[in-house]
């Protein structure tokens, strides 16, 4: 069997969904990580499954030799007004993080998005664009939870993600522009550039160099045509399947795979589907998943296919 250069685990969110709560609502953490196990996985993102009780988590991970990667923190420094309870969280959570073993830290603005935002009112239907002064805010916020990350030598890696203000190439660009390269990192996510408008490859070769953690994730195209064409928002198109696992939609990974081993990428690689395991069991999509990516690697001499 071929062996993938750089580290592979899954996200608890093929398993449970985190922004569409009845997918996978009656599965338990102990189902979820064994059968990460099974899949011969190492790592896993926090899951809201998962006990927040450090040393039950600590101790069922070792068990089935996890290690947790990272976990989501949503942060709102767009608003300044929120800018000293937010960095009080965000340390928080750094420390708790520090304390599991992970190195990273997934980070997402939630300013402007029409689910994630607790300012945002019911029957609003569009995400809200940052000004220049929300750019400025948030790239002054984002700069200090790096440099707090940063004492605790962990990297805040910054989640583009769908459904937010930052979700397209061009706002991708804007963020990496405005905040300080050694103090905040990309999360790159093959499935939200491609939601968000970009070619995730060009995305993966112009931000490489601040890439510090990885979301593999997949597109079904003609989901994602309809939803465009409904003007479906970001949680209707979780819950008609618009993502799933790499190899099972309709993105091509080589040349993702191809260029990861070429810049000799060694950081973790997360297998996200975020779909109804009930339709599309997670278990059995996160085998095609490894099974598809490592048939994408090069056959040395004398190894069979």
């Amino acid at each position: 069997m071929k062996t993938l250069p750089f580290k592979i685990g899954a996200h608890p969110i093929n398993w449970v969904g985190e922004d569409v709560k009845e997918h996978g609502a009656d599965t338990t953490y102990e189902q979820i990580m064994d059968d990460m196990q099974r899949l011969g996985l190492t790592g896993t993102e926090m899951g809201r499954k998962y006990p927040t009780d450090t040393e039950v988590l600590k101790q069922e991970l070792r068990k089935r030799d996890l290690q947790l990667v990272s976990q989501w923190k949503s942060v709102l420094f767009s608003d300044p007004a929120y800018r000293e309870e937010e960095l009080a969280a965000y340390e928080k959570h750094v420390k708790f993080l520090k304390e599991m073993g992970s190195t990273v830290i997934s980070t997402c603005e939630v300013g402007g998005s029409l689910h994630f935002d607790p300012r945002r009112t019911p029957n609003e239907t569009e995400v809200i664009p940052l000004d220049e002064a929300d750019w400025k805010n948030l790239a002054e916020g984002l700069n200090a939870a790096g440099a707090l990350a940063k004492q605790h030598g962990l990297k805040l890696t910054y989640h583009h993600h769908g459904g937010t203000a930052v979700e397209s190439p061009e706002e991708i660009d804007r963020l990496m522009e405005l905040t300080d390269p050694g103090l905040v990192y990309l999360l790159f996510d093959t499935g939200h550039a491609y939601y968000g408008g970009a070619n995730p490859l060009e995305v993966l070769r112009k931000h490489y160099n601040r890439i510090a953690y990885i979301h593999l994730k997949d597109v079904r195209q003609s989901v994602l045509d309809e939803a465009r064409a409904e003007k479906a928002d970001f949680i209707t198109c979780i819950r008609k399947g618009v993502f799933t696992v790499p190899g099972t939609g309709d993105l091509d990974f080589q040349p993702i795979v191809e260029e990861l081993l070429a810049r000799g990428y060694n950081g973790w690689a997360m297998l996200e589907g975020e779909q109804d395991p009930a339709k599309y069991p997670a278990y059995e999509f996160a085998a095609k998943a490894i099974a598809y990516l490592e048939s994408l690697l090069p056959t040395k001499a004398g190894e069979s296919q």
